[in-house]
């Protein structure tokens, strides 16, 4: 007899006086379930300790092969899919020809027309601003003796002359790279019709200089278009630039800080060398005067278009 049956057997001895035995049967009975169900609860709870699982770490990878996973995983990354197009090499050239024009009149093809050109002479004004007499402070001189006028200026007279949006540049051709040097023909355009033609060139390094070689191919089409109209025809006639030498240029002997590398360097006067350059003295020369003639020519000095016999009264 179980232990359950003992309990029920005296709990019902215990009520045979009740004045209701069925009443005492089913308490003994519902009694005799919960004891019967925690019996078989407490058979379901073990106390004993499970032993703790071991889990083993997978082996290191040695640094060399994850840094080759690390690279093969990049290059799939950065690989162009099958859907992409290949990178291209500004160096093969830009492929940038000009846009094609319908042939309905409507607008005027610049790559083939020469739409307007000397049909008639601009107004005196706008020809006095074109043909202005340069000012001494506006010409710059570079290393190797060469007068220039920055590209900037050029745009200056043109804008004063025409007004921004009245004049531009259109391309008559493509971009040709070659292994140093960017080169476009382009056609300067004043109040829609053609002035002048000319071929920029410009000379690059490293092919990542390619497209600021662009730019600079651009402003020397312009710099070569503006002497059709007269802007700074002085810098093309050799009397202005012995004469623009000699009292604003100076010839100087500098050394490379660096690398103490000498070679002549020419500059205006009113200039300084700038670092890693500095003048160095020729052994047995005289020291040099003092520029008394550029400190006594005025900012605003020009040059004039004389004659020989007015020349000579200066």
């Amino acid at each position: 007899m179980t232990p359950s049956q003992r309990l029920g057997i005296r709990l019902l001895s215990q009520l045979t006086n009740s004045t209701s035995a069925t009443t005492a049967l089913v308490q003994s009975q519902s009694w005799c379930r919960s004891v019967a169900a925690s019996s078989i609860v407490c058979r379901h709870i073990s106390v004993t300790p499970r032993r703790r699982q071991e889990f083993q770490s997978p082996p290191p990878v040695p640094p060399s092969a994850r840094a080759a996973n690390n690279v093969e995983r990049v290059q799939n990354e950065l690989s162009p899919s099958s859907d992409s197009h290949p990178i291209r090499n500004l160096s093969s050239g830009l492929s940038d020809p000009p846009p094609v024009i319908a042939e309905d009149g409507s607008q005027v093809d610049w790559t083939r027309s020469y739409h307007g050109l000397s049909s008639s002479p601009f107004t005196a004004e706008q020809a006095a601003i074109l043909q202005e007499e340069l000012k001494f402070d506006d010409i710059e001189i570079k290393p190797d003796g060469i007068i220039y006028l920055p590209e900037i200026k050029y745009r200056r007279i043109l804008n004063k002359a025409f007004g921004p949006g009245g004049w531009g540049l259109a391309p008559r051709g493509e971009t040709i790279v070659t292994g140093s040097v960017v080169t476009r023909e382009y056609g300067l355009v004043c109040g829609g019709r053609l002035i002048s033609i000319a071929r920029g060139e410009q000379q690059y390094f490293n092919p990542d200089g390619i497209p600021t070689a662009t730019e600079g191919c651009k402003s020397n089409a312009l710099m070569r278009c503006c002497k059709d109209l007269g802007i700074a025809s002085e810098l093309w006639d050799p009397r202005f630039i012995k004469r623009f030498m000699k009292e604003m240029g100076k010839e100087v002997l500098v050394e490379h800080q660096t690398t103490k590398k000498r070679r002549k360097h020419f500059m205006r006067k009113d200039d300084e060398l700038k670092w890693p350059l500095k003048e160095v003295s020729v052994p047995g020369a005289a020291p040099a005067a003092a520029p008394a003639a550029a400190a006594a020519t005025p900012a605003a000095r020009t040059y004039s278009r004389a004659t020989p016999a007015s020349a000579a009264k200066k």
